[in-house]
This record gives C-alpha cells, sequence and structure tokens, in this order.
C-alpha cells in the first residue's frame, strides 16, 4: 500500500479520499514548517502533498528515497525545486484551475475596495466618526477597466467586469482578435490600455518580460485618476515608483494582494490612503482551498494506484507502457516547442504539427501538450503539459496535427510550425538512436544539431568570416563552445548558425555580436535538458 504524508493544512475530506482510495495516509499539517522533523520522516513517503508552507528543496529530496509524487494544493510551484524532483524521477502535480473563480472575485472585491475607499471608511466608522463627505468614490459602471493578461484568471475578471457594464480592453501578447471577439472586449497594445483604462488590474505571471510591467515610465504613461488593482504576482510593480505616484496624485488608488517580498510585513506602500492590502488572499476562499485539495488528492491516488498522470509540470500525461518509447520524443517536442516561443513575440495563430513515419503512431496528444506547452512556456512559467492546450485554446490558437507514412531519411520525425499575422516559424527534429533528440531543420534549412542547456542561435547572409566571428567573441568572453552547427539555403544566401555553449551568455556579448552588422538575429536560448 502506498504512504502518502500531508504536510500541510488540508480539508479532512481530501484526506479521507486518500484512505477511501486505498492508500494510507499521515496527516501532519505542521511539519511542513519545521525542516528537521520533515527531513527525518520524509523518506517513509510515496507521496507528499502541500500547499504553500513546505519548501521542497534538493536538501530535502535527498532524503526522499520513496518519493515518487509531490502534490501541490494550488498552483504556485515557488516552494518546490522542480529540476532537483526531476533528476530523482520525483513528479510535481499542481491544480492549475482549482482556484481561478476565487482569484479573479478577489481582483473585482479589491476593485470595488478602492473605488470606494472601503477599508478607510469602515476604520473610520467603528471609530467612532461620522465622515460621510470624506469617502468620495467613483462608480465602476461605464469606466475603463485594462485588464493585462487574459488567460484563465483574467478571463473571468474580464467577464465579471463585462456584468459591471464596464468597458473591457485588454493587452495579451498570445491574445487572438477571435478570442478578444468572442469575450466581448477590445485587445489593445499596452501603452493604449495605460493611456486609455480607468482602472488596471493584473493577471500575468512573473517572468523576466513582465517584471515591473508597471514600471516607474509606464506608470507615467497611465490615465491621470487610475486605479490599479493587483492580485497576480509580486514584481509586477514597481513599488517605489508607485508610492510615488500615488503621493503626486496621478494614481488615484491602489489594491494590492501580492508584494515583491513576502510575507510583507512592511512595505512603503502601508498606511497610505486610498491604498488597500491584503495579505495575498486570492485564492483563499473555503471553496477554493476545498476544490485545490480534493483535486490534488484524487491525483495522487491516481498515479500512486495505477500510474496516470494529471496535471503534473515534469512529465506528460501518459501510460507507464507508453512512457518508456515517447520519452525521447516528447523531450523533443518541448525542444521544439521551446525553440519557437523563445523566438515569438507576437501574438501566435495557429500551431501545426507534422509527425512522420515512426513517431507518427505514438500518443499525439502527448507530444502535441509537450510542444504546446513549450511555446506557452516561453511566457508563462505556470504552464504544464495538461493545462497548455487549455491556455491555447483561451487564447484562441488554432492547432492542427497531421501524420504522414515515412518520407525521409529518417525513421521519424516531427515538424513545429507557428503563425502569426507576420510570419510562419517552421522547425524540425527527431530522435537518433542513441534516445537524444537533435534539431535536423531551421527555416528549411538542413542542419544536425545536438541540444545542450544553453545555446546562441544566428542568422545571416551566407559570407565568410561567420564562424571566425562567432568563435572569436565567445573565446574573448570566456564562453566555451560545447557544439557548432552551420546550415545554409545556397551559396551566398541564408544562413543559420546553432551554437552550444556551456554557459549561458550575458547580454553584453550579444550586444557586442550584433554591433558587428553582419547578423539579421542574434538569440540566446535556454533549454531543459536531462
Amino acid at each position: 500500500m502506498p504512504k502518502v504524508l500531508v504536510s500541510d493544512q488540508l480539508s479532512e475530506t481530501a484526506v479521507q479520499i486518500f484512505r477511501d482510495r486505498g492508500v494510507e495516509v499521515d496527516y501532519l499539517p505542521d511539519v511542513g514548517k519545521d525542516k528537521e522533523k520533515l527531513a527525518e520522516i520524509i523518506g517513509n513517503y510515496d507521496g507528499l502533498a502541500i500547499r504553500s508552507a513546505t519548501k521542497v528543496t534538493d536538501k530535502l529530496l535527498e532524503k526522499a528515497t520513496r518519493l515518487k509524487v509531490i502534490g501541490r494544493a494550488g498552483i504556485g510551484v515557488d516552494n518546490v525545486d522542480i529540476p532537483a524532483a526531476s533528476k530523482r524521477g520525483v513528479i510535481v502535480m499542481n491544480t492549475p484551475f482549482g482556484n481561478s473563480v476565487t482569484t479573479a472575485e478577489h481582483a473585482i472585491a479589491m476593485m470595488f475596495a478602492v473605488a470606494r475607499q472601503l477599508p478607510e471608511a469602515s476604520a473610520s466608522t467603528h471609530a467612532g466618526k461620522w465622515e460621510k463627505n470624506r469617502f468620495m468614490g467613483v462608480e465602476l459602471f461605464n469606466k475603463t477597466l485594462g485588464v493585462i493578461g487574459a488567460g484563465n484568471i483574467g478571463g473571468i475578471v474580464c467577464d465579471r467586469a463585462l456584468g459591471l457594464k464596464m468597458k473591457v480592453i485588454a493587452y495579451d501578447p498570445f491574445l487572438s482578435e477571435d478570442r478578444a471577439k468572442h469575450m466581448g472586449v477590445h485587445k489593445v497594445e499596452l501603452d493604449e490600455l495605460l493611456h486609455k483604462a480607468d482602472f488596471i488590474t493584473l493577471h500575468v505571471p512573473l517572468t523576466d518580460k513582465t517584471r515591473n510591467i508597471l514600471s516607474r515610465e509606464n506608470l507615467a504613461k497611465t490615465k491621470p485618476g487610475v486605479r490599479i488593482i493587483n492580485c497576480a504576482r509580486g514584481g509586477l510593480i514597481d513599488e517605489e515608483a508607485l508610492v510615488d505616484a500615488l503621493k503626486s496624485g496621478h494614481v488615484a488608488g491602489a489594491a494590492l494582494d501580492v508584494f515583491a517580498v513576502e510575507p510583507a510585513t512592511e512595505n512603503p506602500l502601508f498606511g497610505m490612503p486610498n491604498v488597500v492590502c491584503t495579505p495575498h488572499l486570492g485564492a483563499s476562499t473555503t471553496e477554493a482551498q476545498e476544490n485545490v485539495a480534493l483535486q490534488v488528492a484524487e491525483q495522487m491516488a491516481d498515479y500512486l494506484l495505477t500510474g496516470a498522470v494529471s496535471n503534473a509540470l515534469n512529465m506528460p500525461s501518459v501510460t507507464a507502457e507508453e512512457a518508456a518509447t515517447m520519452g525521447p520524443w516528447i523531450k523533443l517536442a518541448q525542444h521544439l516547442g521551446s525553440f519557437a516561443g523563445q523566438m515569438t513575440d507576437e501574438p501566435i495563430k495557429a500551431i501545426n504539427i507534422l509527425y512522420d513515419g515512426s513517431v507518427a503512431e505514438m500518443n499525439l496528444q502527448a507530444l502535441n501538450c509537450a510542444a504546446i506547452a513549450g511555446i506557452m512556456k516561453a511566457t508563462n512559467p505556470d504552464v504544464n503539459l495538461v493545462s497548455a492546450p487549455v491556455v491555447a485554446r483561451e487564447r484562441g490558437i488554432q492547432v492542427a496535427t497531421t501524420r504522414q507514412e515515412k518520407s525521409g531519411s529518417f525513421d521519424g520525425y516531427m515538424k513545429l510550425t507557428v503563425v502569426t499575422d507576420r510570419r510562419e516559424r517552421s522547425l524540425a527534429g527527431t530522435v537518433f538512436s542513441d534516445g537524444k533528440p537533435r534539431f535536423i531543420q531551421i527555416k528549411g534549412i538542413n542542419i544536425d544539431a545536438e541540444i545542450g542547456q544553453h545555446m546562441l542561435y544566428t542568422t545571416n547572409e551566407d559570407v565568410p568570416g561567420i564562424i571566425g566571428l562567432l568563435g572569436m567573441t565567445m573565446g574573448k568572453n570566456g564562453v566555451n563552445i560545447a557544439n557548432f552547427t552551420l546550415g545554409r539555403s545556397g551559396v551566398g544566401q541564408d544562413a543559420i548558425a546553432l551554437l552550444y555553449l556551456d554557459n549561458a551568455l550575458d547580454r553584453k556579448v550579444v550586444e557586442t555580436l550584433e554591433a558587428t552588422g553582419m547578423f539579421q538575429q542574434v538569440k540566446p536560448l535556454e533549454f531543459e535538458v536531462g
């Protein structure tokens, strides 16, 4: 009988699910906060069910010699070292959609609160004051709401705001025009949203591209009197700049559930007039906590008893029989998607995947999920192999799959094409007999490239000196080249280079290459290998 440890607070109903399914369970809701005690006992368990209090580190995983699965009741997995878990063959699951409505409702509640200054008015009235003239609010009716990030939670916020008869505009690079029309919102660029919105609400993950998306510069572009709501992630707003904008009166109010540093026991925004603050309560409703608890218990029991995998962050949903054969192809699909995702910074209309030869007979749904997840992870690290198709559908992206019999020199290969309004980007790959994925074609140019964690992709006109220039630049900057692959469409025509590097490239190295004027593109790429 498999054995699970529940190390954070979880509902008794969820704990009972394990027992009813035939899984032995120890419910120790405080042990997650005791690192030494947790490390002492973790070796006795096949599964670990957590919320956010338990920190699953590489050091803890060293002690978890029996552990097969970690289940996070919720979406965020910042407290789990996923690469370390993957290395040890431990599946990490989450529950990506269990608290979407709750978080969206909190954003709407925060919008009402800041519009009518409810917390301050409540505190004043509790203090025995009757300051009716002090708290003059504004209506939400007919106001323009700017939604930054119109995915799962953002989409629900759009729907609720439309019900309040607000005008809704949305900025999301991966939201298609058709999807926006279906939602009843107007798709805009970020600058237009900043200029027009009376309220701005954030619903994007924290990535390099979204960090400080409301920077000092962008806050200055907002409409005077704007009110800002953030129930997504701390770090999306420059908090010091927001303080200055509030003091100047340019920003009329802010409602924040998340902060750059959490737990936020002190913050320059605390105590400011018309700033509503809550302690990361977005997912804190009875219904949401129950939903994610029940979901994670079912998922973990399914895996431990039958091998079925759902909502895994580091493994596709495949049967045990398929895993041995499909593993390398799933990794290839992720690499192809990751390459395309890192190269694409505009809305995607369609993803077309061609399967040729032996791979065409495999579980294409799992391979599709892996490819789509690879694309989406470039902008949304919370996406996993199960939720990726849902996210694609929400953005109106059409996914097409084609099978064909063996048509070339490879026993099987995959070709991925990403379609936007401006271009189509295609690349292909295969798996060699040693089980290692390879890129075999980019932009219609044939290559044979080993895939590494750190890579550099360049495009240029086929002229002498490119190899030397790349090698010399890497050498001068102390970057060792593990593998160097070239390809061209013809003499003097388009040429590409793909370098497998021992280290990630510093931005200055990229700028040095760009400054030569020899390259059309210089793009560092990162891949999850191993």
